[in-house]
């Protein structure tokens, strides 16, 4: 693990939450009743289907990671070097919000 100074560790996670929302943007767009907000630094996935639900995706600078609350869990994602991203045990965000929007919405895929 590589440990970003605080001026890394701001650049990288706004373009992490960026790249995040752009690639759950597919999801969101295919009619799954979800929206995808990135405001003030937080990225909002808020959902109306299957139920009322929001993960919140934001950056916690003290301790240099991405925190995501989602189904009454907590997240937390370090910066992984090798993988160029924010990671937990080698899935990235945009992956681990996309698994995870697709088990709220009762998908395998």
């Amino acid at each position: 693990m590589t440990v970003l100074s605080e001026q890394e560790f701001r650049v990288k996670s706004d373009e992490a939450l960026e790249s995040a929302r752009r690639a759950l943007l597919p999801l969101a767009d295919r009619g799954n009743g979800f929206e995808v907000e990135l405001q003030n630094g937080v990225l909002n996935l808020v959902f109306e289907e299957p139920g009322e639900m929001k993960f919140v995706v934001s950056p916690n600078a003290p301790v240099r990671q991405i925190w995501v609350s989602a189904m009454a869990r907590s997240y937390k994602l370090s910066w992984a070097a090798d993988l160029d991203a924010f990671a937990l045990d080698g899935e990235t965000l945009p992956h681990l919000l996309e698994r995870l929007a697709n088990t709220f919405l009762g998908r395998s895929d």
